[in-house]
């Protein structure tokens, strides 16, 4: 049996790996257990720059080797990308692999629904009725409402939880109503979106990273993190690492920003449904330190994050992607996607801070292409 680990799960095996044990790392040594290391997620394209593969103009050459940097010198996996809207250049770093996304697909949920919406199959006034068997897991504030009994809202309400709380259990009411994976999947490949992929379900993505089967309980209080510490590391490091390397929500952050372009262009939504995703965006309150956190005056940045699981040190899926908006009125796709790092949250906070800096000081300063 191969179990296959990224590069950043290597570091924190090679580390101490924290709390596994002779026996645990017997278990992976045993014959017909085979552990490799790759060196970095999964490779979709061997390509130094977007622009060498498609028809974008060339991106601002002092910002390519800024973002170049800033990838090359954060300790773990992680892929950015930056697209002018109104001039159509992409500049990035590894950009064209497939990372977790975590809730950052909530955003590929919101769009099949608004696509729903602008067909007329879906209305927002839509009344929804859940109850505790509608609950899943991590961040879900809607869990107060419910309570032990029913609880009544219409489509533009978890909407808006979903998309400005994140909340999982309103997302999760959308994704069925827009007929599951294969209905957001098709929403996605109508649209050319092609190397966007989402999970069968919240519930699935999460027990499959962790090596679970659900339980109604995981929903309630820490009984899933108490569940969860009673599986070995070394199988957990097993089943993180085939996420890693082959994540069942992945997505390339030049896919990402790509599709962020087309919302605002409206080419993907009516005129009505790209305003109220984009201001929904903007009305967020989720990781006001990551992109955001490197904003300047007047500057503004409707965006959506994503955090994954962690495992010891290792920490997967911090993402933060956006639309960022400058004084004058331009508009930058950014996509900031950490697969997995040992680094603290600071740091990566800063790495993401640095990518929107360096988008400003490139249109402020006026870099040449910018």
């Amino acid at each position: 049996m191969l179990i296959a680990l990224p590069f950043a799960l290597y570091s924190w095996w090679q580390s101490g790996a924290g709390a596994v044990t002779d026996a645990e790392l017997a278990i992976l040594a045993a014959p017909g257990h085979e552990v490799s290391f790759s060196p970095s997620l999964n490779t979709v394209v061997d390509a130094d720059s977007a622009a060498e593969i498609d028809d974008r103009p060339a991106p601002p050459a002092r910002l390519q080797a800024r973002l170049k940097a800033l990838g090359l010198g954060f300790d773990g996996d992680v892929g950015i990308a930056v697209q002018s809207v109104e001039k159509g250049w992409a500049a990035q770093h590894d950009a064209l692999r497939l990372y977790p996304q975590q809730s950052v697909s909530k955003l590929w949920v919101a769009m099949a629904l608004l696509d729903k919406v602008d067909s007329g199959e879906v209305k927002l006034d839509e009344m929804v009725s859940l109850s505790r068997s509608d609950l899943t897991i991590f961040h879900q504030p809607i869990r107060k409402n419910i309570g032990n009994g029913i609880y009544r809202t219409t489509i533009a309400d978890l909407l808006r939880r979903a998309m400005t709380q994140s909340d999982n259990t309103a997302n999760a009411a959308l994704f069925r109503r827009v007929g599951g994976q294969p209905g957001v999947m098709g929403f996605l490949r109508r649209q050319g979106l092609d190397n966007i992929r989402i999970g069968e379900s919240e519930k699935a993505l999460q027990m499959a990273i962790a090596g679970m089967q659900w339980d109604d309980s995981y929903s309630l209080g820490r009984t899933f993190w108490l569940a969860r510490d009673k599986i070995p590391v070394a199988r957990r490091a097993e089943t993180m690492g085939a996420y890693l390397t082959d994540p069942m929500d992945g997505a390339n952050p030049l896919a990402i920003a790509d599709a962020l372009v087309r919302l605002k262009n409206t080419n993907l939504l009516s005129l009505a449904s790209s305003k109220q995703l984009i201001d929904l965006m903007a009305a967020s309150r989720t990781g006001p330190k990551r992109l955001r956190g490197g904003l300047a005056q007047g500057w503004t940045m409707p965006h959506k994050t994503g955090t994954g699981q962690d495992l010891e040190k290792l920490s997967t899926a911090y993402n933060d992607v956006g639309l960022l908006i400058s004084p004058k009125g331009n508009h930058y796709a950014v996509a900031v996607m950490i697969g997995a790092t040992n680094r603290p949250v600071a740091e990566r906070q800063q790495l993401m801070q640095q990518v929107t800096k360096a988008v400003i000081t490139c249109e402020n300063e006026g870099w040449p292409g910018c």
